[in-house]
């Protein structure tokens, strides 16, 4: 694929992740190839490393590491093979960044999971951020500010096959077993063994969270992003099949994965309320958008924004802030 349209691909996916446009626009147009991407996304990551050394204040520095770690994760989107290295240093920039800009952040890690807790210790409720194919934790903020905004607390995560996580382990399908180990680690953190909490899951964690809302009792609250209601490999596009094989471990075993991917026997067992969005511009062969697993959820909602594209970056304030309200008012309703 030229780089040019690789670039015009990955246009609202970057700035939806708070890119700055004009920034992404420099650096993309000085590519020649799509080899050339995570390098430069890299060193662009690294300029904010040391734009927040050189920086005159803990605020300053900490908003600089914020944008480094958005490119240093946005340099795995292309096949990179220090891939690796991009999705360590956006983790540790993030980290770095909320030790600065809120001290009561904490990262709480677990088998096959990590990430980072933020918002208040006495929050009335607790959302999880499920991340997808090969998106992570730094690539939600802008989600995981309105939710905050809202009163509420965020762990923001890395699964199996995620993020920092993804240089050494592979996808799980079967994602309730890691979101029962987060519920059970949230919980012992806050001293609550009646913990429960809300899932967002986006793109392809937008299968995690659903498969979780209907195999894990603890979850109360669901919604999903752009997340696929089934998959058929036959038909998925090449580059997805590609990422699908680097993030499962191979072909064949990306093959089995995408066969696992399908809610219809799993959604009529999601008791929790649930929203379903989806963009009308998201038509990728061989995926089944959510509409399906909001018809057939017991309380599922459904809300297709005509001019939205994968993961609606480019139509933020048609989904955001009603999403961030379905989640507080489910998750708050007993305390009000």
């Amino acid at each position: 694929m030229p780089v040019t349209e690789f670039a015009a691909a990955q246009w609202t996916r970057a700035t939806g992740a708070g890119l700055d446009p004009h920034a992404y626009r420099r650096v993309t147009d000085g590519l020649t190839s799509v080899a050339d991407w995570g390098p430069a996304f890299l060193r662009t990551g690294q300029e904010h490393l040391r734009r927040a050394r050189d920086a005159g204040s803990s605020r300053s520095a900490g908003e600089h590491l914020l944008t480094a770690a958005r490119w240093f994760h946005l340099a795995t989107l292309a096949p990179y093979d220090e891939a690796h290295r991009a999705a360590a240093a956006a983790d540790q920039a993030l980290g770095e960044a909320l030790a600065l800009l809120e001290p009561g952040a904490r990262r709480v890690s677990g088998e096959g999971f990590t990430g980072l807790l933020r918002g208040p210790v006495d929050a009335p409720g607790t959302v999880v951020i499920v991340p997808g194919l090969d998106s992570a934790k730094e690539e939600f903020l802008d989600l995981a500010s309105a939710l905050l905004a809202r009163g509420l607390a965020v762990f923001a995560m890395d699964g199996p096959g995620q993020g920092v996580l993804a240089a050494d382990s592979v996808l799980d399908a079967e994602y309730e077993r890691v979101v029962a180990r987060v519920v059970d680690a949230l919980g012992a953190l806050a001293g609550r063994g009646d913990l429960v909490v809300g899932l967002v899951g986006m793109s392809l964690g937008g299968y995690f969270a659903a498969r979780a809302a209907a195999l894990e009792p603890r979850v109360a609250a669901l919604a999903t992003v752009s997340g696929p209601s089934r998959l058929d490999w036959d038909e998925l596009p090449q580059p997805v099949r590609d990422i699908m094989a680097r993030r499962t471990g191979g072909t064949d075993a990306a093959r089995a994965f995408a066969h696992r991917v399908d809610l219809a026997p799993l959604a009529p067992r999601i008791a929790a309320p649930l929203l379903v969005v989806d963009g009308a511009q998201d038509v990728i062969l061989g995926v089944t958008n959510g509409e399906p697993l909001a018809r057939s959820a017991p309380h599922g909602t459904y809300l297709r924004v005509p001019h939205g594209d994968h993961l609606l970056g480019n139509a933020r304030p048609d989904w955001l802030p009603h999403l961030a309200d379905h989640v507080t008012q489910t998750l708050t309703a007993g305390n009000n």
